[in-house]
Parts: C-alpha cells; structure tokens; sequence
C-alpha cells in the first residue's frame, strides 16, 4: 500500500535497552506520532496466543520474518502510519533494510536515527525495565542481541544517517533527542 500523502519518517533503531523508547517519548512530547514496530511483534503475538517472554517473542519475531518476509513487520505499521495525519512520523524499533526498503518504498524521505549504549548499560536497563520480555540474565540478554543482529538490526545502525550516544542520564539522552528532532522538523518545514 503506498501512502496517497509523501511522509518524513524518522526511523528509529538500536540494541534491545539503548533507549529507543525514550528517544520516542520525546517525539511524543513534540507532537510527533509515534508507530512502534515492537508493539505490532506483541500485538500480533497476543493475537495468536503466544506469551510475551524475551524467548517467545523473540521465536515469533524470527518465524513471523521468516514465513510472511523480512519486510512483513514494517508491512504491517503501513496502516498505522497511513491513519497519522502528520507529515513527519516516527518509526520506533526499525531492525532490518527490508524493513528500510517497505518505508521507502511506501512512505517518502526516510532518516534513520541509531541510538546506542554498551552491553553493560543496557542490560542494567532492560534489568531495571522489567518488561515481560526483558532478558532476567545475561545469557538470554545475549541471545536476544545475537538474534537481533541475525534479522539486520546492525546494518540499519551502520546505515544510520543520525546516531545518539546513550550512555550518560537519562535527562542527556531527552536533551540530545530533543535538539535533533526538532532540527529535523525544522529542516523538513523548510523543505
């Protein structure tokens, strides 16, 4: 499906805990929509029965990819993005170029922006997050990761156009995200 309506999206990607959310909720706080891709992997997830566990998801994650294309993910928030008025929307959780290619494809401009952290941050993260398919130890925190850089996430973060270094507070973080993003909307306005 393309879009009738030419878009900037702002893609959003990073390792599982550098904070990508947060990044998000900044661009909530701007006014930007937000669609995020880990939340049509839970939907899609609960609508098929399947518990979300770090392990579960991210079988169905891999399986989900595998049958239905690398794409299938991005595929399924075109709908999502197609209902935002807004010109500019955010993309959160972006993992692989098929997923890069669907937004390109279907959406117009796209800015890939990478956040990141080291190993040891993010898994305090995730530890203090505790979502229910956050990683409980270290081992399944690097079975995630590998499985992450298995669907591509690496080459979106080595293609990004943007990278935010999170390793500080979180306030340095929202600062740092908050000054892009707004020259990003800037930019586009002009543009």
């Amino acid at each position: 499906m393309t879009m009738k309506k030419r878009r900037m999206l702002i893609c959003i990607t990073g390792m599982p805990g550098a904070g990508k959310s947060t990044v998000a909720n900044v661009a909530r706080k701007l006014g930007i929509p937000v669609v995020s891709m880990g939340d049509v992997i839970r939907e899609e997830a609960a609508k098929r029965g399947i518990e979300c566990t770090s392990q579960r998801l991210g079988k169905f994650m891999m399986e989900i990819r595998r049958r239905e294309g690398a794409g299938i993910v991005a595929e399924k928030c075109l709908d999502k993005i197609s209902e935002i008025k807004n010109r500019i929307v955010v993309v959160e959780g972006v993992r692989s170029l098929e997923e890069i290619k669907v937004f390109e494809e279907n959406c117009g401009e796209i800015i890939i922006l990478a956040v990141h952290a080291s190993q040891k941050t993010r898994f305090a993260r995730l530890k203090r997050r505790g979502r229910s398919d956050d990683p409980s130890d270290w081992e399944t925190f690097k079975e995630r990761d590998l499985r992450e850089l298995e669907v591509g996430i690496g080459n979106v973060i080595a293609l990004s156009d943007y990278i935010l270094i999170n390793e500080n507070t979180i306030e340095n973080i929202k600062n740092k995200a908050r000054k892009l993003l707004e020259h990003l909307a800037n930019v586009e306005d002009k543009g």
